[in-house]
C-alpha cells in the first residue's frame, strides 16, 4: 500500500474536505498546501495572489512539497495547479497514491457560489465559466498523471471519501460503474 495519498484536482472539486476526511479514516496526517502557505505568509491565499502574482504562490507550493517529500503516512491536498510543474508530482511519485477528485465547470461555479468565505482569485474575473474552461482544458490532461479518478460531480462527501478509500484498497474494491 501506498504510505502518501496525493488528492489533485481544480478547484472546488473537494480535496480539502475530503482530503481531511480520508487522513481522519487512515490516522494518518493531512496537510493543506493552501493552510500552509497562509500560515508562513501570513496572508489569504488571494492576498498571496494579489500581492505577489500566481508565479509566486507556485514557488511556495514547490517549497511545501519539497519539505514534506520525506513524510509517510499523509494525505496531501495542493492548489489546483500544482500539477502544471510536473517536477513536483516526479519528487513524491514514488511511495505514492494520487487521486484526482475530477469535477466539471458547472459544479466547480455552483462549490464557488455555495462556498463565499473562501475567496478564489483564479475566479475573480469577468468570465468565469470561461476561466474555468480554459484552465480545465489546460490541466486536465496533466491531472492523468493519478492512479485513480474518483468523479465528484453529484457526489455526498462521505461517497467520494468512500471511493478513495476504495482506491487505496481500503473497504470493497471500486465498483468501475461509479467512476473510480
Amino acid at each position: 500500500m501506498a504510505e502518501r495519498l496525493i488528492l489533485i484536482g481544480f478547484m472546488c472539486s473537494g480535496k480539502s474536505t475530503v482530503g481531511r476526511r480520508v487522513a481522519d479514516a487512515l490516522d494518518w496526517d493531512f496537510v493543506d498546501f493552501d493552510e500552509v502557505i497562509e500560515r508562513r505568509t501570513g496572508k489569504r491565499i488571494v492576498d498571496v495572489f494579489r500581492d505577489h502574482g500566481e508565479g509566486f504562490f507556485r514557488g511556495l507550493e514547490a517549497e511545501t512539497t519539497r519539505e514534506i517529500a520525506d513524510r509517510r503516512h499523509v494525505v496531501l491536498a495542493p492548489g489546483g495547479g500544482w500539477v502544471t510543474q510536473p517536477d513536483l508530482v516526479d519528487l513524491l511519485r514514488a511511495d505514492s497514491h494520487i487521486v484526482w477528485l475530477r469535477v466539471g465547470p458547472e459544479t466547480v461555479l455552483e462549490r464557488h457560489g455555495d462556498q463565499a468565505e473562501v475567496e478564489r482569485p483564479l475566479l475573480a474575473v469577468d468570465d468565469p465559466l470561461a476561466a474555468v474552461l480554459s484552465m480545465l482544458s489546460e490541466r486536465e490532461p496533466l491531472y492523468q498523471v493519478a492512479d485513480a479518478v474518483v468523479e465528484t460531480d453529484g457526489r455526498e462527501i462521505e461517497e467520494i471519501v468512500e471511493l478513495v478509500l476504495r482506491s487505496l484498497g481500503h473497504g470493497e474494491p471500486p465498483d468501475p460503474a461509479v467512476g473510480c
